[in-house]
């Protein structure tokens, strides 16, 4: 006798071996991430999958941010197996994961396509900000001058720690782990005035090219400086950025060729998290990361 195929939905915490199954979610959604990319994500953070006949066919992952704070990402249905619940379902188990650790009253943030929007209002989620993407390979970009004192020099190793605080001040959100893996993979300018660290620019590899974030400076124009540092020696190279919709850093990177592809709304749910204001985010980390 034939055996029927065993529909039931699963849900279960996310491991290394679902990786390959979530980027070919990813993958056809054609968002850019690499299996490396979703492989460092999951290290430091934690992610939940359903299953149904064997096949992972939903995911999402969230990350801790701080004492009551965690950000979440990587939401995605497979086409085949919507307008069944399930982006709802995989979203409710990644809260409900996030609320034991840190309470029912945890902070959580995300970043919202036009398609997802309705759903994550439905659960209580705000609109605080947006994420506009831009990216490009052919462009230019002269160096921005600096003040008297003022200096951008590659990051040091005895900078990680000063890096890690200012992203922190700079975002109200805390993430040491993630700040380890990510300062292993990247290259780093910092903004150097009178020998105190005022700002920061990574550079890594990610999707189809290389990614600029964080950008953490003072004001636009030494965000600028630090940007162009890269734009300026990676000419030809597919590049992205994704700035905060307030940086009113998107003229100047159009005129520079790196054009705006996209934009997503930076959501909240419990209370937005407190930012210092001795330095300001101007690029984040990616999408799904914040």
């Amino acid at each position: 006798m034939a055996t029927m195929p065993d529909n039931r939905l699963a849900l279960r915490p996310m491991q290394d071996s679902d990786v390959a199954a979530v980027h070919a979610l990813s993958k056809a959604e054609q968002w850019p991430h690499r299996a490396e990319d979703l492989l460092d994500m999951l290290a430091v953070g934690h992610g939940v999958v359903a299953e149904m006949g064997g096949a992972i066919v939903a995911s999402t992952m969230w990350w801790p941010a701080g004492p009551t704070c965690a950000t979440l990402g990587m939401v995605i249905v497979a086409r085949t197996h919507r307008g069944a619940g399930l982006g709802r379902i995989i979203m409710e188990a990644a809260l409900d994961s996030i609320a034991e650790q840190f309470g029912a009253d945890a902070t959580v943030l995300l970043n919202a396509t036009e398609e997802g929007l309705p759903l994550y209002r439905k659960l209580g989620f705000v609109g605080v900000s947006e994420i506009l993407q831009h990216q490009g390979a052919a462009f230019s970009a002269p160096l921005i001058p600096l003040g008297e004192g003022e200096r951008i020099r590659p990051l040091g190793e005895r900078d990680a720690p000063l890096v890690t605080a200012l992203v922190a001040a700079a975002t109200g959100l805390e993430r040491p782990a993630m700040m380890g893996v990510l300062l292993d993979r990247a290259h780093g300018v910092v903004l150097d005035r009178d020998g105190e660290l005022d700002g920061v620019a990574l550079f890594r590899r990610f999707g189809r090219g290389y990614v600029i974030g964080p950008v953490i400076a003072p004001d636009r124009t030494r965000a600028q400086a630090l940007i162009a540092q890269w734009l300026g020696s990676r000419s030809g190279e597919f590049t992205r950025l994704d700035i905060t919709g307030d940086s009113k850093l998107g003229d100047w990177l159009e005129d520079l060729g790196i054009i705006r592809v996209g934009r997503v709304v930076t959501m909240v749910r419990g209370t937005e998290p407190v930012r210092s204001d001795r330095a300001r985010s101007f690029a984040i980390v990616s999408q799904a990361l914040l």
